[in-house]
């Protein structure tokens, strides 16, 4: 159970590595593709109807929570997150109150 676990965090980890240098390339962005104003070991979403930014700690990867709403923005919107960056489609109090109980 642990190998599968650690796998699917990998390829989760390597997609949100994959939309951050796909998004290196715009302005406010470091030459290692990630944005300035998020500080080491933590990552940007964009959540609900005004696509609200937040800023999260990569170890809300491991949590089954936040992979549940992962595979959602997977099943929405692929790995093609657009211009945008990753969103999550679920509304903003949903979020909050969710990543509230992670930390």
């Amino acid at each position: 159970m642990g190998i599968r676990k650690s796998k699917k965090l990998q390829a989760q980890t390597a997609m949100i590595k994959q939309i951050l240098k796909k998004l290196g390339k715009k302005h406010g962005y470091d030459e290692e593709g990630l944005p300035i104003d998020v500080p080491r070991g933590h990552f940007a979403v964009y959540v609900g109807e005004n696509r609200t930014r937040y800023i999260v700690p990569i170890s809300f990867l491991t949590q089954p929570e936040f992979q549940i709403l992962l595979q959602r923005a997977e099943e929405e919107f692929g790995f093609d997150h657009g211009d945008m960056g990753l969103t999550i489609p679920c509304d903003e109090y949903v979020f909050e109150n969710l990543t509230s109980m992670l930390r």
